[in-house]
């Protein structure tokens, strides 16, 4: 069943000080990565929609210094710096085009980037990062697959009006607007939001309050409809109230990694349930070989006494055969027998052929799975505890829900990006 491909968009809030740690993932500055499926034979293909020239706590002090934007009444360890992760699932670019497809598509989504962030002039950095390989599609496609997503570093900024103090010395100007400026602030860019019904009037909880929903969920919805109004529109928007909504990019890896082993786990158990029905196959085999073999050995027997059937003649002088009433009894009974046994003799030989043919194709099924799981099968060996655990931590989780089969639409070639 094909996977149902879905939008996601995430946010994700970071002080000055600690953004260092995505600049480097982003930029690929790292010497190693602990993920072994970041490929950096490939980095060379990540796209940069903007580049950083410095560090992304530097630019943000620029900016600071050039007044484009304030951190007027903010705490020193106030979250300053955004990050804005855009995703589709990796099989919907593969079934798409792959990077070229990729590249058009993420330039579309850093436009509405742009309008998130208020302008091109607070985003420090966009990448397409192209080098990330799926390894649970690539093997399940037999041959490699990459997930190509969206970075995008920003400034969360909003409007604030600084008014006149009751100090100005023109009366008429007090309480009235000074200056706007535009006010770094992560949770003003993204506050609380009331949650609506279908008519717009606030949904209640049980205690007669206001239901406080996430701005990211609007967020959600945004890149949805812009995508779809570029022309893309062979996927879904990502599930509301869905986790996949606002998670940090390290727990969206672990949760893809888990998603990943707990499929292999099935995998694994699958091959082991046909491991035992190969073994009950080929032991059948063997039986019906060993069957066959005796049913041969028989009929070998049976024609080993036409031998005795020379003794029973005896020729006349006119060269005719002379057999004795009790001997052509004997003889009549074994001539019916060994056309029928001839008969039997042809149809065992081809049971056996085939039967020697399938049990060669179990061994090398056999063989085949052996391979396959040699890998858990040492794991177990090795730390039979630990795998224990883990796989009882993974079957402790809920089962995922199968997602229903639909067929993608073809982007729209006619609609103008």
């Amino acid at each position: 069943m094909q996977k149902v491909d879905r939008s996601i968009v995430r946010n994700e809030a970071y002080q000055k000080k600690s953004v260092s740690i995505r600049e480097r993932h982003n930029e690929r500055k790292n010497q190693g990565y602990s993920n072994p499926d970041i490929v950096t034979d490939r980095s060379y293909l990540n796209v940069h929609f903007k580049t950083c020239e410095v560090s992304y706590a530097q630019a943000f002090d620029k900016m600071l210094e050039a007044g484009t934007i304030s951190t007027r009444g903010l705490q020193p360890d106030a979250k300053v710096i955004d990050e804005l992760v855009f995703d589709v699932n990796t099989a919907y670019f593969d079934r798409n085009g792959g990077y070229e497809y990729a590249k058009d598509f993420f330039e579309e989504a850093y436009r509405l980037a742009i309008q998130e962030a208020g302008g091109e002039q607070y985003i420090l950095s966009a990448v397409m990062h192209a080098d990330e390989r799926n390894r649970a599609l690539s093997e399940q496609l037999g041959r490699d697959v990459f997930h190509y997503h969206l970075h995008v570093i920003y400034v969360p900024v909003v409007d604030k009006e600084i008014k006149w103090s009751k100090r100005c010395k023109d009366p008429a100007l007090v309480g009235t607007t000074k200056e706007v400026i535009k006010q770094v602030s992560h949770s003003k860019k993204w506050p609380k939001l009331k949650q609506l019904d279908r008519d717009g009037n606030p949904v209640l909880s049980k205690n007669g309050k206001a239901i406080l929903i996430n701005s990211y969920s609007l967020l959600q919805d945004r890149f949805f409809e812009h995508m779809r109004a570029a022309g893309y529109t062979d996927f879904e928007r990502g599930e509301r109230g869905s986790t996949a909504e606002h998670l940090s990019v390290l727990d969206y890896k672990i949760q893809q990694d888990t998603q990943h082993i707990s499929s292999l786990n099935e995998v694994i158990e699958d091959k082991e349930n046909t491991a035992v029905l190969l073994d009950k196959k080929v032991e059948k085999q063997t039986e019906r070989l060993s069957g066959l073999q005796e049913k041969i050995s028989v009929t070998k027997q049976a024609v080993a006494t036409f031998s005795e059937i020379e003794d029973m003649t005896k020729k006349t002088i006119s060269g005719n055969v002379q057999l004795s009433p009790a001997d052509w009894k004997t003889v009549s009974g074994l001539a019916k027998k060994g056309v029928t046994a001839e008969g039997d003799i042809s149809d065992l030989k081809k049971q056996l052929a085939a039967a020697k043919k399938d049990a060669q194709i179990y061994k090398s099924r056999w063989d085949r799975l052996l391979e396959e799981t040699k890998l858990f099968r040492e794991a177990v060996k090795h730390a039979p505890r630990l795998v224990k655990e883990f796989l009882a931590s993974v079957f402790r989780r809920p089962p995922e829900k199968q997602e229903p089969e639909r067929t993608p639409k073809r982007k729209n070639k006619d609609v103008e990006l």
